[in-house]
């Protein structure tokens, strides 16, 4: 069965605090064998690139329009000498491709097995994210599918969703093709399939009509609009794919709201028929396109010539001015103009810019007396969108008489630094560019001083200013990211006391978040810990066996009021009373821990909370207890809540409201429940639950105001594959963390995703030459910062009952003794602490620490091949995991056997 239907998608913007709305505007070409149309969103950098700022066009909206006569055969006669400034801005545009949603049921030839495929035609890095609902689970929108339903290359979100990426094939007619396939057994006890696609290219968010996806397996579901499949009676004015910036329709909370399905008697024949469903969508592409301007002087009329060339296709106008001085003063210039220019209120000009007889593009020339000391322009395309520089006008200094010299040394200059900066450092270029943004960004803090102290501009102009300010220091920021991947530990170590091995019984330097550099953590609890109703006081009692372990930082569980038993729901952040015990037993085990030298971390859940009650439209979004936020605390594209704050700083958690930490009175209230935490509890510091949900400035601003002694974020996404297989080179993964890292400032770490991921490959594939990167370093995040790296092998989403992405199995003590002889901050799990593993795992943590090897500590990797993996570290403890042979070199070191286990083997020098 075969349903098409049209829709249409609004596209997710990322613009803080703006409240204009975009209304695309069609007009037809071809890209990729996809139709585009036009849209008005531009961006630009000062000099390099070009931006369209969400704010009243110029001064020509609704212009007067007056005629000029035009001597053209003056403008074309006229002779020139060579260019004396030349200049061109790299334009991104955006516009809209359209493309396709394809979802199919398909039913095996015995109905024993099924298969769901999702597929999208367009280009990107497509992630299905998706869980199921269970027939008998009222109250439940999503749940994680069983482990047989899930395709190799996923990962878990929480415990209710899965994240799958979409693999890239190619049609017969050779389009490009992106797809997911499901495969599961036909059953009563899974009703649907609920989905929604990301684009992790763009960061958007695509839905059905506002809501998820909704597959129906079972056909006794009751009838809802966000339904797919032959009882949904599609039709082409009702399929709708919407981006979840749009206020979603009823869509129910997975904890809070009561499911729509119904309640009806399963029938015996109640499985669905198969079906295939087209959506039509549309994504914004970045198209580059660039405006060039040089500069001539001409020999017989001393007028300087402006030829202007642009490959942006169709109608473009150039609204152009003059000034006489700095201040920039628009002024229309005497004639002779261009062909068809017209002006604005004898102030400024506008010319239609010629199409080039190529057929792409288009140009205009203008001339200019030596009066005027520079050239004014903006230019406009599609009746309605303006292009500036960075929200001003584009400016082109033009040499007065008495500086011609020095400005044609300047420009040339310019010239000759862009054509060697290729041979040169690439840190004086991005020195130079953040130079620009930081003058930039003094030329707007004077602007909101003199606008004080004239009073003439309204508080909307002023708040125009704050948002480029904002965007300038997210610019710079992204600027310094892009020498990330490249700099060593070493580099950071300059700017921290460097900690020597060789003395470990000296006092370390203690850095604010990141501890002495010597810490092994223990996570104190399992996804189960919860049930006994008292398990801070089972933890008390193994206080002093982990401190003789070696254990010195211990991580508990979510301590707060929760809707979920685990405490990852949080609801009333000062109610301390929770499945794992009350406050004062809290205190206590704490306290007990202080005792024997370990340091406590809190499990603070910050992105997002449940809220205890509903606004008028019946969602839940007003917040109880001390904390009593409305929904202005809450995101604004939010998938699932009517929020009134700012759009996310991050990705989405759907099964509660997602925090907006933009706002002053969330990050003030956030701050005094840490500090207070801190205070009242003992707390040393944190491990912050799903970061990946908000800007990793905010962290900093929570850690310098709690000064923890350690903390570690949870940066948690997809690694690398293809066609299923994890690719070798993660790069892309651990710069994703990295940059989190450098968002906090540096004051927290963040679990090395990266490594558990590789790791598991390689001990599985026996394929353990993935532990070497293209420079022979580590390849997860222990490799390029090794101090801010907290390394695990499992915890108590991957393990315990859970069980979503286990490491493999029997192969647990060659990922430790990776782990704990290699630098970066180990995390050993509770369940292997107490258990068959226990005696090994002591072992290492002593070889660990009599060796004093720390967060820093350097490797040299001696062998890193298909069956064997092996290091050097500090040149005290030698390494090897996997079946393969390997003997540490003899040398200075006299090498002696320390431990060995299968598959494994450590050996110290003993001399």
């Amino acid at each position: 069965m075969s349903i098409s239907t049209t829709v249409f998608s609004e596209p997710l913007f990322n613009f803080k605090r703006c409240h204009y709305h975009r209304l695309a505007t069609v007009s037809h070409s071809k890209l990729n064998q996809h139709t585009l149309s036009s849209s008005s969103l531009f961006s630009s950098h000062k000099y390099d690139s070009c931006s369209w700022i969400l704010k009243p066009p110029h001064k020509f909206f609704s212009p007067k329009f007056e005629t000029f006569a035009t001597d053209t055969d003056t403008l074309e006669s006229i002779q020139s000498s060579d260019v004396i400034f030349n200049q061109t801005h790299p334009i991104n545009r955006i516009e809209l491709v359209e493309g396709k949603i394809f979802v199919r049921l398909d039913q095996g030839n015995d109905l024993k097995n099924s298969e769901l495929i999702v597929g999208c035609n367009l280009p990107g890095k497509w992630i299905l994210h998706w869980g199921v609902s269970r027939a008998d689970d009222i109250g439940s929108e999503w749940d994680q599918p069983p482990r047989d339903m899930i395709p190799a290359g996923s990962i878990p979100i929480k415990d209710y969703a899965i994240e799958t990426p979409l693999k890239k094939s190619s049609s017969s007619e050779g389009d490009t093709f992106h797809e997911v396939r499901i495969g599961f057994k036909p059953s009563d006890e899974i009703s649907a399939i609920n989905f929604v696609l990301k684009d992790e290219e763009t960061g958007a968010w695509y839905q059905h009509k506002g809501r998820d996806f909704k597959v129906p397996l079972v056909n006794y579901l009751k009838e809802d609009a966000n339904l797919l499949g032959p009882k949904t009676g599609l039709s082409s004015s009702q399929g709708q794919i919407s981006n979840v910036i749009l206020k979603s329709e009823s869509t129910v909370d997975k904890v809070q709201e009561n499911s729509s399905e119904s309640e009806s008697p399963k029938k015996e024949n109640s499985q669905v028929e198969g079906f295939n469903v087209e959506l039509s969508l549309t994504k914004e592409v970045t198209v580059n396109n660039s405006i060039s301007v040089s500069v001539r002087k001409c020999s017989e009329t001393a007028k300087y010539l402006l030829d202007l060339e642009t490959d942006i296709p169709g109608d473009v106008f150039l609204h152009w001015g003059a000034s006489r001085d700095d201040l920039r003063i628009w002024e229309a210039p005497p004639a002779p103009h261009p062909p068809q220019t017209v002006s604005f209120k004898k102030t400024a000009l506008r010319t239609q810019l010629k199409s080039r007889g190529s057929g792409e593009g288009s140009s205009v020339q203008v001339s200019l007396g030596e009066e005027f000391s520079g050239f004014l322009f903006v230019l406009k395309i599609n009746q309605n969108t303006w292009l500036n520089n960075n929200g001003n006008d584009f400016y082109v200094p033009l040499p007065t008489p008495g500086s011609i010299i020095i400005g044609n040394i300047e420009d040339q200059s310019k010239v000759v630094k862009s054509e060697v900066t290729e041979e040169t450092s690439e840190e004086e270029s991005n020195s130079a560019f953040t130079n620009e943004i930081i003058n930039e960004i003094r030329s707007l803090v004077t602007g909101i001083s003199s606008v004080k102290r004239r009073k003439t501009k309204s508080k909307e102009a002023q708040e125009t200013i704050l948002q480029e300010i904002e965007r300038l220091a997210a610019e710079a920021y992204s600027i310094f990211r892009t020498s990330v991947p490249t700099f060593s530990e070493e580099v950071i170590v300059e700017s921290e006391v460097a900690l020597e091995s060789e003395s470990p019984e000296l006092p370390p330097k203690i850095c604010s978040g990141t501890g002495t550099g010597y810490e092994i953590v223990c996570q104190g609890f399992n996804w189960e810990s919860n049930k006994s109703g008292r398990w801070y006081m089972e933890l008390k009692e193994k206080a002093e066996e982990l401190s003789s372990l070696g254990f010195t930082v211990i991580w508990l569980p979510p301590p707060t009021d929760s809707v979920s038993p685990e405490g990852y729901m949080p609801r009333d952040l000062y109610n301390l009373n929770s499945r794992y015990g009350n406050i004062e037993e809290l205190k206590d085990v704490v306290k007990t821990f202080h005792k024997f030298g370990i340091k406590v971390l809190g499990d603070a859940v910050l992105n997002h909370r449940c809220a205890q009650h509903q606004n008028q439209n019946g969602i839940w979004n007003i917040f109880g207890g001390r904390l009593n936020w409305d929904d202005r605390a809450v995101v604004a594209d939010d998938p699932h809540f009517q929020g009134r704050g700012n759009k996310s700083s991050g990705d989405n958690f759907h099964a509660a409201p997602n925090i907006d930490h933009s706002q002053d009175f969330v990050r003030k209230d956030i701050k005094e429940w840490l500090c207070w935490l801190r205070d009242e509890i003992g707390y040393d510091g944190w491990r912050l639950d799903f970061v990946r949900g908000f800007w990793g400035g905010y962290v900093k601003d929570y850690m310098d105001a709690t000064k923890p002694y350690f903390s570690v974020g949870e940066y948690w996404d997809s690694l690398s594959y293809t066609y299923g297989e994890m690719d070798h080179n993660q790069d892309a993964h651990r710069q994703r963390i990295v940059d989190w890292i450098s968002a906090a400032g540096g004051s927290a770490g963040a679990f090395d995703v990266t490594t558990k991921g590789i790791l598991h490959s390689a001990l599985e594939r026996c394929e353990y030459w993935r532990l070497s990167d293209q420079q022979g370093k580590p390849p997860g995040v222990l490799g390029w910062w090794p101090s801010r790296a907290v390394t695990f092998i499992e915890n108590h989403d991957t393990g315990s009952t859970q069980g979503h992405w286990r490491f493999p199995r029997d192969k647990e003590m060659q990922g430790y003794a990776y782990t704990l002889t290699h630098p970066g901050t180990p995390s050993v799990f509770f369940d292997h602490i107490f258990s068959h593993y226990k005696k090994e795992i002591a072992a290492l943590l002593s070889i660990r620490k009599r060796n004093g090897i720390n967060c820093r500590s350097k490797v040299k990797i001696h062998k890193s091949e298909r069956d064997v993996y092996a290091a050097i570290i500090d040149e005290k403890v030698a390494m090897k995991i996997g079946p393969g042979h390997f003997e540490p070199p003899s040398g200075s070191q006299n090498w002696s056997t320390a431990w060995e286990g299968r598959d494994y083997k450590i050996w110290e020098d003993a001399s």
